[in-house]
């Protein structure tokens, strides 16, 4: 292949990217909100950023009670569910209907919730979002009576993945009736494994755009690869989510063996679904200020020395070197001393050594032994490294 032909389809698959990332891309964030909040270690005085992706953490964050939290992303289906997220927890009657709308996610009386307790409370762009009618004439949100989870990039992917492993005689919703995690890692090697040494698996997962529904872009795919078969990586990282921690205990799991959650609530929930959190949560809504901008861009607009956490979630990935400066140059503008930034990568390693100014990195202390102490009790095992680094000053 010739150098400008490889030019031009690197610049195909992110134009692709692009365009199929502009719609809804995760129904449920794929970070765990317990290990950030434990690396943040949030107190009440301080103001949180996080980016929203769909929500839950920065929901999830409000149980540390900090004194403010703004989520930004620039995908405006993000932005809508967020705010379709705050609306709900503020305007529906109970914590049942609460759990109805957003933890079955599957009834139609979900959709009389929405037009009786939190249409009319919603900003006008939102809810145009959430009444557009689709070429069959369904409103957008009667997706929370067919199933919410099974939506967007990431849900359509894992849907995929079912009817592919019925096809070959596997029932992944099998898994959850297992009794014990020595009983899941039996069924993990007897049923999924061999799944992804099958051809039509090897074969796709070398196809970049094959995986643009994990919202994996071009470039992070190559990270994410790093010189090994792509299936193995994949195949890696299922393995450590399905053997490494008990069913019982992870709903990450329970979202990819059954694009929902346990019915009823009777199986694991994130934070912000617990029971035992929603007044609390509902107590500091207003906290939450959620913006349709880029992280960097709303740095900007900060004054100095304005917050004390950070969450970038993997979007260091995307960035080049211009990019991983300017933001972490606002970054440091924006830290108090002892302020906190966490993130998640494909790879191993973290993005910044070489590739932002040694006079920006030496600002901050990278906390390695944390980091990898933290990734390995990561539920949902999908990242190659966590990474927490400090501001100095207090540290």
């Amino acid at each position: 292949m010739r150098l400008s032909d490889s030019f031009s389809v690197r610049s195909w698959q992110r134009a692709a990217f692009r365009r199929v990332t502009k719609g809804l891309i995760y129904s449920q964030i794929w970070e765990d909100p317990v290990i950030d909040l434990e690396a943040l270690s949030i107190e009440s005085h301080h103001r949180v950023m996080t980016i929203g992706s769909g929500g839950c953490n920065a929901l999830s964050y409000l149980i540390a009670d900090p004194a403010e939290v703004i989520v930004v992303d620039i995908n405006a289906s993000q932005i809508a569910l967020n705010r379709l997220k705050i609306a709900a927890i503020k305007y529906l009657p109970d914590y049942k209907s609460f759990l109805n709308f957003f933890g079955a996610a599957n009834k139609s009386s979900n959709v009389r919730l929405f037009d009786d307790h939190i249409c009319r409370n919603l900003d006008k762009k939102t809810r145009n979002y959430w009444v557009r009618r689709d070429v069959r004439g369904r409103r957008r949100i009667e997706q929370f009576a067919r199933g919410f989870y099974r939506q967007g990039l990431s849900g359509h992917l894992i849907s995929m993945c079912h009817i592919y492993s019925r096809a070959h005689g596997t029932n992944l919703r099998a898994m959850l009736s297992v009794n014990d995690i020595n009983e899941q890692r039996d069924t993990y090697a007897r049923e999924v494994k061999p799944l992804f040494h099958t051809r039509t698996i090897r074969g796709l997962a070398a196809l970049r755009p094959a995986l643009f529904g994990l919202g994996i872009p071009p470039v992070q795919y190559e990270t994410l690869k790093a010189n090994r078969s792509m299936h193995l990586v994949l195949e890696e990282r299922a393995e450590r989510m399905i053997c490494d921690f008990d069913l019982k205990e992870n709903y990450f799991a329970w979202q990819f063996f059954d694009r929902g959650y346990a019915p009823d609530g009777g199986g694991p929930l994130p934070i912000y679904l617990q029971r035992e959190h929603f007044a609390q949560i509902r107590s500091r809504i207003d906290r939450l200020q959620v913006r349709h901008i880029s992280f960097v861009d709303q740095l900007r607009a900060l004054p100095d020395q304005y917050l004390d956490r950070y969450v970038l979630l993997d979007s260091q990935d995307w960035m080049n070197d211009q990019s991983l400066t300017e933001l972490w140059t606002e970054l440091t503008r924006t830290a108090r001393p002892g302020s906190r930034v966490i993130f998640r990568t494909a790879g191993t390693d973290s993005v910044l050594p070489g590739r932002i100014p040694a006079h920006l990195l030496e600002r901050w202390y990278y906390e390695k032994d944390a980091s990898l102490e933290l990734l390995a009790r990561d539920r949902s095992a999908i990242y190659g490294g966590f990474h927490l680094y400090v501001l100095k000053g207090t540290h």
